[in-house]
C-alpha cells in the first residue's frame, strides 16, 4: 500500500478540488451580496422612516401587510409540518413496529434453535471427541498404537 504523498495529487482529484474551492468562492460571494443588500433594505426603510408621517403610514401599513402574508406562510408551512409528523407517527405505528416485532420473534426462535443444537449436537460431539481422545492417548501410552 502506498503512502499518502500530498504532493502527488492525480488530476480527478485537483479538478475535484478546484470544483469544490469555486463552489465555496461563489457562496460566500452570495452570502457577502445578501448581507450588503440587507444593510441596503435597512438603510432605506430607516431613511424612509425619517421622512413625513404620510409616507411613514404608507410603509408601516406595507409592513403589516407583508407581516400577515408572512404569518400566513409560516401557518401553512406548521399546517403541513403537522400532517407530515402525522403521518411518519403513522408509519412507525403500522409498518415498522409491526417489522420490530416480527424481527424480535425471529431473534427468539433463533436463540432457542442454536440452544437446542448446542445441548444436542455440540456438547454430545464434544464430549465424544474428548473420549475418542482420552482413548487414543490411552493406547498410545501402553504401546497399541504407535506415535
Amino acid at each position: 500500500m502506498a503512502e499518502y504523498n500530498p504532493d502527488e495529487v492525480s488530476p480527478e482529484e485537483a479538478t475535484a478540488s478546484a470544483a469544490t474551492l469555486r463552489q465555496q468562492r461563489l457562496l460566500i460571494l452570495w452570502i457577502v451580496l445578501g448581507g450588503l443588500v440587507f444593510v441596503a433594505l435597512v438603510v432605506l426603510a430607516v431613511f424612509g422612516l425619517m421622512q413625513s408621517g404620510e409616507q411613514t403610514a404608507k410603509i408601516r401599513d406595507i409592513f403589516i401587510i407583508f407581516m400577515a402574508f408572512e404569518s400566513l406562510v409560516i401557518g401553512a408551512a406548521l399546517i403541513i409540518l403537522v400532517i407530515q409528523v402525522a403521518s411518519l407517527i403513522n408509519l412507525l405505528q403500522n409498518e415498522v413496529k409491526p417489522i420490530l416485532d416480527a424481527t424480535n420473534e425471529t431473534v427468539n426462535t433463533l436463540r432457542g434453535t442454536t440452544t437446542f443444537l448446542s445441548e444436542n449436537l455440540v456438547e454430545p460431539v464434544i464430549k465424544l471427541n474428548s473420549y475418542l481422545a482420552g482413548l487414543r492417548r490411552f493406547f498410545q501410552l501402553f504401546g497399541f498404537k504407535e506415535k
